[in-house]
């Protein structure tokens, strides 16, 4: 993908068996483009979406994929310490840019994300072309109530009521702060950090219905 400065970046892209129309831009935790994060946007293109899942770690080390090890762990809070929200945000805007510019794609774009991914995906909802945004978990949303009168499109957000990253007091703020808008927020009761990817079998696919449900409402209804 073509970044304004000339340079590039990687994604990793899913194409769907029987195309919808439309794409989902899937932004990565702090693990990077993981395994996790590829059966997210194989999950998305089994419904039919383009899914693509940008490299967002390309200026640091790119291609990069940790586990969960305790150094690898290190790691990625290493790497989370060097990352700027701002270039998130870049790399989203080139990555919808990219999309548009397809000559075989006609359709409308939502982004999600997980972790890390979450935040920016809160805040893509922000951004001009972007039509639908949905959060899984999205850590420090709380720093950034800021954007909510900013929100361009509908957005769906996702926690577990026992994520110790994303405690009961941030859940309040985050919910006092988009009273008024047409954003959702779901809460899934026992449910972890990390729980779309790896957590009960119930759970996500409680998640992964509601996100496909949105998508498909908010699809049919812009003109």
């Amino acid at each position: 993908i073509a970044h304004a400065d000339g340079r590039s970046f990687g994604a990793y892209v899913s194409h769907p068996s029987q195309s919808n129309g439309h794409a989902v831009i899937v932004l990565q935790e702090i693990f990077g483009v993981t395994a996790h994060i590829r059966g997210v946007a194989d999950r998305f293109a089994e419904d039919g979406f383009l899914a693509y899942a940008p490299d967002l770690f390309w200026r640091v080390q790119p291609g990069i994929e940790l586990s969960h090890s305790n150094a690898d762990i290190a790691q990625a809070m290493a790497l989370l310490a060097q990352y700027r929200d701002d270039d998130g945000l870049q790399d989203i805007a080139q990555t919808v840019a990219h999309l548009r510019a397809k000559t075989d794609f006609q359709g409308r774009i939502a982004v999600a994300g997980l972790c890390l991914g979450g935040k920016l995906a809160y805040l893509s909802a922000t951004l001009p072309g972007v039509d639908a945004a949905i959060g899984f978990y999205g850590v420090g949303i709380e720093n950034h109530l800021d954007a909510a009168p900013r929100l361009r499109c509908p957005l769906m957000l996702h926690f577990g009521d026992q994520d110790p990253y994303v405690p009961e007091a941030a859940r309040h703020q985050v919910q006092e702060a988009l009273k008024g808008t047409s954003a959702q927020l779901h809460l899934y009761p026992g449910a972890n950090h990390g729980f779309y990817t790896r957590g009960a079998e119930a759970d996500m696919a409680l998640a992964h219905q509601r996100s496909r449900d949105f998508l498909t409402q908010v699809f049919d209804a812009k003109p």
